[in-house]
C-alpha cells in the first residue's frame, strides 16, 4: 500500500503528484492492467519475446 503523508503548509497538489510518482514507481497501473484479463502462458511468452525484440 502507498502512504503519503502531508506536511504542514504544503499544497495538495504537490501532495498528489508525490502520490502518483510513487504509484508509478511501485507498477500499480501495470499489475492491474496484467489482472484485468487472463493470458495463457503461452500468449504471455509470445508477449515477452516481441518486448525483447523491440529492445
Amino acid at each position: 500500500m502507498i502512504y503519503v503523508t502531508v506536511k504542514n503548509d504544503e499544497p495538495f497538489e504537490r501532495a498528489l503528484r508525490r502520490f502518483k510518482k510513487k504509484w508509478e514507481k511501485a507498477g500499480v497501473l501495470r499489475e492491474v492492467r496484467s489482472r484485468s484479463f487472463y493470458l495463457k502462458p503461452s500468449e504471455q511468452k509470445k508477449i515477452a519475446r516481441s518486448k525483447k525484440r523491440r529492445r
